[in-house]
């Protein structure tokens, strides 16, 4: 069973990798500030940026980029000056800075995928994962309908959620329950687990690092150990290779941040490696 574990805004925690994914800089959704908090939270050998950093889809129908949005780069930009190597890897919707792969700024490196390679030596893949995603490859205009659907569904959920807080009960997310309900999400993370685990067999690799569905989870698939950052615009995930080589799934509480101590929250259905 894997863990989230709350972060507290003045420790500081030492590990080995970081990997996120699907911030969606750019829009509404985006939980920067939570972001900003856990990044300031984390010193880290490693950062991978796994795709859908910045939202080009977005800001192609206008701008919208507050301060928080900048903060979060700027954070980046610090831990990248102070030693930590910072691997940018492009989604479909920062598919612009595909043109620009293969560009090395400093400590930051711009490509379409990586290669990783744990404490224990496992070689992991890390890519964000759309070209494994048969409606983003081939159906492109379902793609887009999609992600405004999406958008559609977020702005539900905040509704829903403003009004569950005034009568005291916590968050709940929409679309995470639409996916673990409707039969055919939940096939279509199948389908993309089971392509991406064929990948990894196909070219030797022990596991995977990617993004892409917002369901962020660590499990095996067909003996591949396949992780998935989830995102920050819900579910407030990343993932963790400690000092000692175990990688985890976190997620961000801010309900806790004022805890004297971590306390572990148990995201159901994870696992740990």
């Amino acid at each position: 069973m894997s863990q989230a574990e709350t972060v507290l805004p003045d420790f500081k925690h030492k590990v080995r990798t970081l990997w996120i994914s699907d911030l969606h800089l750019g829009t509404r959704g985006c939980q920067a500030d939570k972001l900003t908090q856990f990044l300031k939270n984390h010193e880290c050998e490693q950062l991978y940026l796994v795709g859908d950093i910045i939202d080009g889809w977005r800001l192609r129908s206008g701008i919208y980029w507050p301060q928080a949005h900048t903060n979060v780069l700027r954070r980046v930009l610090t831990m990248s000056k102070r030693g930590t190597r910072v691997t940018y890897i492009t989604g479909n919707h920062d598919e612009f800075l595909r043109r620009y792969t293969s560009l090395v700024l400093g400590n930051i490196h711009l490509v379409d995928e990586a290669e990783h390679q744990t404490l224990d030596g496992r070689r992991l893949l890390i890519t964000h994962g759309d070209q494994f995603d048969v409606i983003t490859r081939c159906h492109r205009w379902l793609a887009f309908l999609g992600d405004h659907a999406y958008e559609f569904t977020l702005v539900l959920n905040r509704w829903l959620n403003f009004w569950r807080s005034r009568f005291g009960l916590g968050y709940w997310s929409l679309s995470a329950y639409l996916k673990h309900r409707v039969k055919s999400a939940v096939s279509f993370i199948s389908d993309y687990e089971q392509a991406l685990a064929h990948e990894c067999n196909r070219r030797g690799f022990h596991g995977v690092v990617c993004g892409h569905i917002h369901h962020a989870e660590i499990r095996q698939v067909n003996g591949i150990d396949y992780h998935n950052c989830g995102d920050w615009v819900e579910s407030c995930t990343a993932l963790i290779e400690h000092l000692d080589g175990r990688i985890e799934l976190y997620q961000w509480a801010p309900e806790h941040a004022e805890a004297p101590e971590l306390d572990a929250v148990p995201l159901t259905g994870q696992g740990v490696r």
